[in-house]
């Protein structure tokens, strides 16, 4: 793999926390990680959080001071593995005059801002949100319509199935893409044609893989899928890199190592997600550029 810096105006993926329902604990599961769902991605300069899981707590302590004075921080849903890092973000606690701002498209149009003030509140949890140094403002909208922010970067969102809704997110940078398919259940017949068209040509999808096809028949209905369904969306979409997210919190290094091989024996650039595994994508005209001086470059650079 040849590795080069990320220029300014990459588009850049780190997986903070890749579990789903609850953290994994134990030397067996070194290797893929412990904390639940957040992802980082960079549009160049711009900084975007993809969910708040505990990940968001190793994010904070990561970025620290240097943290941008206006965060954004996008909800699939509001369940405890999606949001129980919030109050442990640690540039939450160092500058009142940052903003933290969120977003959820699964309340019909309603904010978090009830929701999280129920949680965050005696007697659940000691501190409320409000009370942090920094600011918090909260933003609803539908899923399945677009986002478009201050500095006139626009984020696509699509609706997915899972108990309550959930949202997925399409991001876009100097003709890259990233989309973050988290918390999804496959539908009959699969692929489904809108999700399909929603992730068309990705460069990187992040998709719920929580269960295999043997596992999955026992847990029907609870709103998440399985790696091979999340390859056989990759292949049907053209989407060129699969990232399985949301792993089961009972599957060790061993277990999902194992899972990996089979999935790479039908598509070669699929994995399995791991915590701080780091991914460039150069502009598109960039790397066009690159490739007619230097041997084939890998799409994403892994550091």
């Amino acid at each position: 793999m040849v590795r080069r810096v990320a220029s300014s105006e990459a588009l850049q993926v780190r997986f903070w926390g890749t579990r789903g329902s609850t953290c994994a604990s134990g030397p067996q599961f070194v290797e893929f990680g412990s904390h639940t769902p957040c992802v980082e991605v960079r549009c160049g300069e711009r900084m975007f959080i993809l969910d708040a899981g505990t990940g968001l707590s190793a994010l904070g302590m990561e970025i620290g001071p240097s943290a941008p004075d206006k965060i954004d921080i996008l909800f699939s849903h509001l369940h405890l593995d999606h949001i129980s890092g919030l109050p442990f973000f640690k540039p939450a606690l160092l500058a009142k005059e940052r903003v933290i701002r969120t977003y959820c498209g699964n309340l019909e149009g309603d904010s978090a801002m009830d929701a999280l003030g129920r949680l965050f509140a005696p007697p659940l949890f000691p501190v409320r949100l409000g009370q942090l140094p920094a600011r918090f403002e909260h933003h609803g909208f539908l899923a399945g319509e677009p986002l478009t922010f201050d500095d006139g970067t626009r984020i696509d969102t699509h609706l997915l199935n899972h108990p309550g809704g959930a949202t997925g997110y399409r991001l876009s940078h100097g003709g890259r893409s990233v989309c973050y398919i988290s918390d999804v259940e496959h539908s009959d017949p699969w692929p489904d044609p809108g999700l399909m068209e929603f992730v068309r040509d990705a460069d990187l999808m992040i998709f719920d893989g929580m269960f295999s096809d043997a596992e999955y028949s026992y847990c029907r209905g609870w709103g998440h899928s399985t790696w091979q369904k999340g390859v056989e969306l990759a292949q049907k979409a053209g989407v060129k890199a699969l990232a399985i997210f949301h792993l089961y919190p009972g599957h060790d290094d061993a277990f999902l190592r194992q899972a990996e091989a089979e999935m790479q024996a039908v598509m070669p650039t699929a994995f399995m997600a791991r915590e701080r595994q780091h991914f460039t994508f150069e502009p598109a005209d960039r790397e066009a550029a690159a490739e007619r001086h230097e041997p084939a470059l890998a799409q994403a650079t892994e550091g």
